[in-house]
């Protein structure tokens, strides 16, 4: 499962903050193909971050996709990784098909990637694909009880809700019942998406006080991703980082703006405003 629900895109591989301009998108594109696996693999990220929609990046970054070179002692692919994650920033659907064949993948955080990119792009055609995953967290038709961690269950659902794939509701819905919390958020963020019910989103809120930072980041990306505005209090309130609240608010106060006129703010747009002015 995602392990790091708050990515700080500036980051680099390394875990260092960096805005390297000394890199050309000629020389990234370039460093796709390169013997050295650190160049390649920084490449891709490189691409994603700076955001290089280029046809020959699109290119070079789905070729990468079946890369058998970079490999970890445990199996992985780490440039399949960061390729996958690249493709879903730069919004281009030829790579839809690529990445839904990454769902087959060995490794586990190449399927992870390429179902957050399919949730990014937005094409419902991976649906089918990201049930079959989804699936697997099943046994005779119902949720398998204990921990069941072999596919990623908290992005497959995230992408289900996005997509809008209303007619898994029953599906998705077992997932609430899932032994592993952050996958029961995912499930309720999901629900919360394909019915609009507030029952979801007061699970979301209520969860907001839990016991561990890092269940509480994650429902604060949840709230902010599907603009739940009854929870505006709670994530001010929540125990976590300033700039998390920020973040969640800010997903807030967009679906607001989305729905209203350009010369106006609704009473809800306002509330979270001023709550956001209040952690700054």
């Amino acid at each position: 499962m995602n392990p790091s629900p708050h990515k700080f895109e500036d980051l680099s591989p390394t875990g260092d903050f960096v805005n390297d301009e000394s890199l050309t998108v000629e020389q990234a594109i370039a460093n796709l193909e390169s013997a050295d696996l650190g160049l390649r693999f920084y490449a891709a990220w490189w691409l994603g971050r700076f955001r290089i929609g280029e046809a020959a990046a699109i290119t070079g970054l789905i070729k990468a996709l079946e890369d058998e070179a970079d490999r970890t002692p445990e199996g992985g692919y780490p440039l399949r990784r960061n390729a996958a994650r690249a493709l879903g920033k730069l919004g281009d659907r030829q790579a839809v098909l690529p990445l839904i064949g990454c769902l087959d993948c060995s490794d586990f955080y190449v399927r992870e990637a390429a179902a957050q990119s399919l949730e990014m792009l937005g094409d419902p055609v991976c649906i089918a694909a990201l049930i079959k995953l989804l699936q697997v967290g099943l046994q005779d038709g119902q949720l398998i009880s204990h921990p069941n961690l072999s596919q990623p269950y908290d992005a497959i659902l995230e992408a289900l809700g996005t997509l809008r794939a209303t007619e898994f509701i029953p599906l998705v819905k077992q997932f609430l019942e899932h032994p592993i919390e952050l996958v029961q958020y995912a499930a309720a963020r999901a629900m919360y998406q394909l019915t609009q019910e507030p029952v979801y989103g007061e699970r979301l809120v209520q969860a907001l006080a839990g016991e561990k930072l890092q269940l509480r980041r994650a429902v604060l990306a949840d709230l902010g991703a599907i603009g739940y505005l009854p929870a505006a209090d709670a994530i001010a309130q929540t125990l976590a980082e300033n700039s998390l609240k920020l973040i969640s608010l800010k997903g807030l106060l967009e679906h607001q703006v989305n729905h209203i006129t350009p010369s106006t703010f609704s009473e809800g747009a306002i509330k979270v405003i001023n709550l956001m002015d209040s952690l700054l």
